[in-house]
């Protein structure tokens, strides 16, 4: 998967009002071969990639993340395609999630 942004609403308030608050990044990503099967089953599905993590840090220094599952953001379309297309990448992003878990 390639990582194709990082969004970082934390660093975005700091610099305009010099004001903290609990980090936060959404981080944005997908891959071409999931990009050009999902454009083929549906170009207006285009609008829910790349997929979507948003991490923000807790009071206690952790991390949580937040997601929609892909299955549920493409299901929601009623095409096969993308619903399955969906469930191999709930697939993807949970070993993703349990990589970086694993790294600590």
């Amino acid at each position: 998967f390639n990582i194709v942004g990082i969004a970082c609403a934390t660093c975005a308030i700091r610099g305009a009002f010099g004001e903290t608050v609990p980090g936060n990044r959404v981080f944005l990503f997908f891959r071409p071969d999931y990009a050009r099967r999902m454009l083929q089953a549906s170009t207006e599905a285009g609008i829910e990639a790349p997929i979507r993590l948003y991490v923000t840090e807790a009071a206690d220094g952790t991390a949580r993340v937040t997601y929609r599952p892909p299955s549920d953001v493409f299901g929601a379309y009623g095409i096969d395609a993308l619903s399955v297309l969906g469930r191999e990448l709930d697939a993807h992003v949970a070993a993703i999630l349990k990589a970086a878990d694993e790294a600590g």
